[in-house]
């Protein structure tokens, strides 16, 4: 009888686990249910044809809109293949080792970008964190 009573124990206390797993809030970058963060892109900064470093961008889409939220959502692989492959050739253009990159001007080829791949204005592009990484 003992025994039984302690095996009802354990499984309560097992539910009550569970259960306390299953009520954990998500984590979330945000408040705002407009936001959409993009999974960081690093790209690597070469100098004299060897790498010398990594480019670190990391940005948020505000999508106002329900609509156009989905829609980013459904293509934010694509969005951010394009994202990664503009910022190659800026950070093969334009990055130095020594200096740091132009902030505004990434924030503008990225709504750029995001304007032209949505056909539509609507998803404002929010850096943020740029950095670069350098190789020891």
């Amino acid at each position: 009888m003992r025994s039984f009573a302690i095996a009802l124990l354990m499984l309560a206390a097992t539910g009550l686990s569970a259960q306390a797993e299953e009520e954990k809030p998500a984590h979330k970058e945000t408040q705002s249910d407009s936001f959409i963060m993009v999974e960081p892109m690093y790209t690597t900064i070469v100098d004299a044809g060897r790498p010398q470093g990594l480019l670190l961008v990391a940005v948020g889409l505000d999508v106002p809109n329900a609509g156009l939220r989905a829609e980013v959502e459904h293509g934010l692989p694509v969005l951010r293949d394009i994202y990664v492959r503009s910022l190659m050739a800026f950070t093969a253009a334009a990055v130095r080792p020594t200096v740091q990159p132009d902030v505004t001007m990434i924030a503008e080829r990225l709504q750029r970008l995001t304007d032209k791949a949505l056909h539509k204005k609507g998803a404002r592009v929010l850096l943020a964190q740029v950095a670069i990484q350098k190789k020891h």
